[in-house]
């Protein structure tokens, strides 16, 4: 296995670094050394921000046409798809998750960018003729500026994705800095779209880790706004830094979320519909259906059959096609996430499947594992637990139902399971979520934003609403023909 080094990308080339030292990245599943990244500095944020500033105040991208970014950021796209085979192994080694999803993620994110380049021919403005004889007003939308994307672990290239091609369409010029475990995606990735066309200064890559860089990036005056996916702690501290400068911030942050089942659903698809909702993407994923809420009247069957059904996820190598559940990111988050399943244990919820560290793997692997009869006062109903652990508990009413769902800090994302479009529809404008799913999970299209409430913080990503946060407005008001003195007349 070839070992692929990284060197900062900025200004349109991989530059070394302000700093000598590199970080390494072993593979979760096995152990084996995998790529290499540049240890960033204060140092190397100030070349890529001042890279940005200068191709976002002197060069040719903001000013470009809507349909010459859009005609790029296709180009881009094209890219990827030329070398998804390679985005894909890289997506597989750095994180872990199984190879079948890692496709659908490239997929994904090469969905993504071709929408945002439909947006980038509609960023339009509006016009007011209405205001007098000699008065008219337009109200222009413009590129925010140099911005700051903040990506994490867990989905490297389709978050990027979900950011950087949004942010390119409106004509902003970027600073990425990825998660520190799982940066090469973002590397190829902005590589990629410079070989497409985007102009050098305009995408540019710093790794490195949060602690030592990301309070500089997100509180650096070269920087018009930042978008932060990640933890709800680091998520206070982007917007504590940001707001220091008075700078716009969109943060998406943790999640708990609520997959509710009524005894009138179809349970066959609710079934798939619960394995998904916690075993997709290791069960690393913010919107993670992690806490099962099924009406007592069919708890019984329903919790045994999935049950039944979780007892052949197939936990292992991620690079076999069959494999279910790969290995989680590293050994520290392992141990997180037995100390939850211990908690549930201590706490007094019934493990009825699982429970422990899969043993002889030589990676970093957890069973996936179930808990029946959780309290919501126990620490694994209220804690994002961010693994394959899902938490069952009961309800008999809407109401019951509803109740349980809002329980939380969080406010990412919620599912409903029911044939009875009068209960989803009530459940849905009731849960306090900025995102409800029916009878389905963990979906989506690119046209569909996300957003959280609560502590899953604020702003938009995708669709037409994240299109716009990379934006401002300008109202210009003209007057026209003679103007009657005000003053001194």
């Amino acid at each position: 296995m070839s070992i692929r080094d990284y060197k900062h990308f900025i200004g349109g080339r991989y530059v070394d670094g302000v700093g000598t030292d590199s970080i390494e990245r072993v593979s979760p599943a096995n152990g084996q050394t995998v790529a290499r990244y540049a240890r960033g500095t204060t140092g190397d944020i100030d070349l890529a921000i001042e890279a940005a500033r200068t191709a976002f105040d002197e060069g040719p991208w903001p000013r470009m046409s809507g349909m010459d970014r859009a005609n790029i950021l296709h180009a881009w796209a094209d890219r990827l798809r030329e070398n998804k085979d390679r985005l894909v192994r890289i997506e597989v080694e750095e994180v872990g998750k199984p190879i079948r999803f890692a496709r659908g993620d490239i997929d994904g994110a090469i969905g993504l960018i071709r929408y945002a380049a439909s947006l980038a021919l509609q960023m339009s403005g509006s016009a007011y003729t209405n205001l007098g004889e000699n008065k008219t007003a337009m109200i222009m939308r413009e590129p925010a500026g140099v911005v700051a994307l903040i990506t994490p672990w867990n989905f490297p290239a389709l978050i990027v994705a979900q950011k950087a091609p949004f942010a390119l369409a409106a004509g902003c010029t970027v600073v990425l800095k990825p998660a520190e475990f799982t940066s090469g995606s973002a590397f190829e990735m902005a590589a990629l779209a410079f070989e497409a066309g985007v102009p050098a200064g305009v995408f540019n890559v710093v790794s490195g880790q949060g602690a030592a860089i990301g309070d500089h990036l997100t509180s650096h005056p070269g920087i018009d706004f930042v978008s932060f996916t990640g933890s709800t702690r680091t998520g206070h501290r982007v917007v504590s830094n940001t707001g220091r400068n008075l700078v716009k911030s969109s943060v998406e942050l943790g999640g708990k979320s609520a997959n509710i089942v009524f005894e009138d659903a179809d349970l066959d698809a609710a079934i798939d519909g619960a394995l998904m909702g916690v075993f997709f993407n290791n069960g690393e994923c913010c919107i993670s259906g992690s806490r099962l809420f099924v009406q007592s009247s069919i708890a019984d069957e329903f919790v045994k059959k999935v049950v039944d059904r979780s007892s052949r996820v197939k936990v292992g190598d991620p690079f076999d096609e069959a494999t279910d559940v790969g290995a989680l990111i590293d050994d520290q988050h392992l141990a997180k996430v037995a100390a939850f399943v211990k908690s549930g244990i201590d706490e007094g919820a019934e493990l009825v499947l699982g429970g422990g560290i899969a043993a002889g793997t030589g990676g970093h692997f957890h069973e996936a594992t179930i808990f029946d009869r959780v309290d919501p006062r126990m620490t694994i109903f209220r804690e994002e637990i961010f693994g394959p652990v899902l938490s069952v508990t009961r309800f008999d009413s809407v109401a019951d139902a509803i109740r349980l769902a809002n329980d939380t800090i969080y406010g990412l994302a919620n599912y409903v399971w029911s044939r009875n479009i009068n209960t989803v529809m009530t459940v849905a404008k009731q849960l306090r979520s900025g995102l409800v799913q029916a009878n389905t999970v963990i979906d989506g299209a690119p046209q569909l934003p996300l957003a959280g409430v609560k502590g899953s913080g604020f702003g938009y990503e995708m669709g037409q609403a994240g299109f716009e946060e990379f934006t401002q407005l300008k109202t210009l008001l003209i007057h026209t023909g003679p103007r009657t003195p005000i003053f001194g007349s």
